[in-house]
């Protein structure tokens, strides 16, 4: 069995970020604050699908309009936000280097910050559009353009500028996860805000938008993070390299192309979502070299090893479950069902969101010079999200598969299967509280932390003006 430290001893390649650390600690912060957020939203839409009375008097906080902010604040906020940040010290790492373009980066992350709190005020006053993970007002979407872009130049820079020969699967899928989403947040506005298609176009290209969130942006993102945190933590290269480079250009050129199985049934060509049963196939080798190439992390210990283990597993089990999906006989059963929910679920936040955990978990003591202040208040995190993921994703799939079953039956009322998926979705709603007060344990311990070092510098500066004088 590999155990994994809390804070690994650092080295001159996890040093070199340490001059630019109130950006990224202050971008973290706020990721972290938008993760919170999210679940007080995610709580009360659970809440909401089981009890309609609850806040139906309050016309800001009606179910859409609540799931459209726990999803943006989440995706954008926690995620993104967070993604970005680990990425950008990630190869600032790696390339051997003081992280360059500071400014740009504390200044995009101010703007991105502000552009997801302008939106949510926007989504909650009725300005939202109606397409999935692109929620957010028109007015704001260009300011998320431009802000992603300032962030990513300190990235881009860090990895034109590195030391070292080569690169790493980090390096593929950071520089992938920071060029790809202003490319494809701009032409998701073109074809569907700006100069909007008309018809079946339109729905093909806001499947496109969710597909590219999904595998050209947030999963290259998260693998970056996975693919760095395996090598230090087990210590040595990963096996199976030599697949890496074909698995990472499969996701970047296949990915999109399975947009078609969010649109199986729906009034499109019947050749488009036979398209996204091929186009998953053939991701199916990504999904087998990453986990050929991340196997090692499934003998780690220790909070950051656990983190990540679950994240990486996760999305193991996420392809396999999306592959199936991609089907007719079983997306006629589960689409516009709970179990869409809980697949989004699985993949948002088992996979992605432990993902960045454990990047938060050993990026965060680096860059303070010290531990994180509370080991119990990071198990008890680690622990109430993993069982809150577990739950919500296992309750939501069942109450999918029952919706399903019920919903083919042509004499079965909307009363009957809304009473049948009650006590999953009861279930849901503990698990929703659950990773809400988990995620405040990570709030507490990241501001304590914070504090602890902002004390110890203080105190440092003192002794050290003392024995000057």
């Amino acid at each position: 069995m590999i155990t994994s430290t809390i804070q690994p001893p650092p080295s001159d390649g996890d040093m070199v970020g340490l001059h630019a650390r109130g950006p990224l600690l202050t971008a973290f912060g706020l990721a972290i604050g938008w993760l919170v957020a999210s679940g007080v939203f995610s709580l009360i839409a659970a809440i909401q699908l089981h009890s309609a009375a609850f806040l139906a008097d309050c016309e800001y906080l009606t179910h859409g309009r609540v799931r459209a902010l726990a999803e943006t604040s989440f995706v954008y906020g926690w995620a993104g936000g967070a993604g970005i940040s680990a990425v950008v010290l990630i190869l600032s790492r790696l390339g051997g280097n003081p992280l360059r373009a500071a400014n740009w980066f504390g200044a995009g992350s101010v703007f991105w910050n502000l552009g997801i709190a302008a939106g949510l005020v926007g989504i909650a006053t009725g300005d939202m559009t109606s397409f999935s993970l692109l929620q957010l007002p028109r007015y704001v979407q260009p300011l998320m353009v431009f802000a992603s872009a300032a962030m990513g130049i300190a990235g881009l820079l860090a990895w034109s500028g590195r030391r070292r020969d080569g690169t790493f699967a980090s390096h593929w899928y950071g520089v992938a996860g920071l060029v790809l989403l202003p490319w494809a947040l701009t032409a998701a506005q073109v074809s569907l805000l700006w100069f909007p298609m008309r018809g079946v176009l339109q729905a093909v290209a806001a499947a496109w938008y969710t597909e590219a969130v999904i595998f050209l942006w947030l999963t290259p993102l998260s693998l970056a993070c996975a693919c760095y945190l395996a090598a230090k933590l087990v210590g040595r290269a990963l096996p199976s390299y030599e697949a890496a480079p074909l698995a990472f250009w499969m996701l970047i050129v296949v990915g999109t192309w399975s947009a078609g199985r969010h649109l199986v049934g729906g009034p499109v060509p019947a050749w488009i979502p036979t398209m996204a049963v091929f186009s998953f196939s053939m991701l199916l080798y990504h999904f087998a070299v990453v986990g050929l190439n991340l196997r090692p992390v499934f003998g780690l210990s220790g909070s950051v090893g656990s983190a990540l283990k679950f994240g990486v597993g996760s999305y193991l089990l996420y392809g396999a479950v999306a592959f199936l999906a991609c089907f007719r006989g079983i997306a006629l059963r589960t689409q516009f069902t709970h179990f869409a929910s809980a697949t989004e679920q699985l993949f948002l936040y088992g996979s992605v969101s432990m993902i960045l955990f454990a990047a938060l978990y050993f990026l965060v003591p680096q860059l303070l010079g010290r531990g994180w202040s509370s080991p119990a208040l990071m198990s008890g995190h680690l622990a109430g999200a993993t069982i809150g993921v577990v739950l919500s994703v296992v309750a939501l799939g069942w109450a999918g598969i029952s919706q399903g079953a019920v919903m083919l039956e042509p004499k079965t009322g909307f009363g009957e299967i809304a009473s049948g998926v009650r006590p999953y979705l009861l279930v849901n709603t503990g698990a929703q509280l659950v990773l809400l007060a988990s995620n405040l344990l990570l709030a507490v311990n990241f501001l304590r932390s914070l504090c602890s070092c902002c004390q110890g510098s203080g105190v440092s500066t003192a002794l050290s003006e003392g024995s000057a004088s």
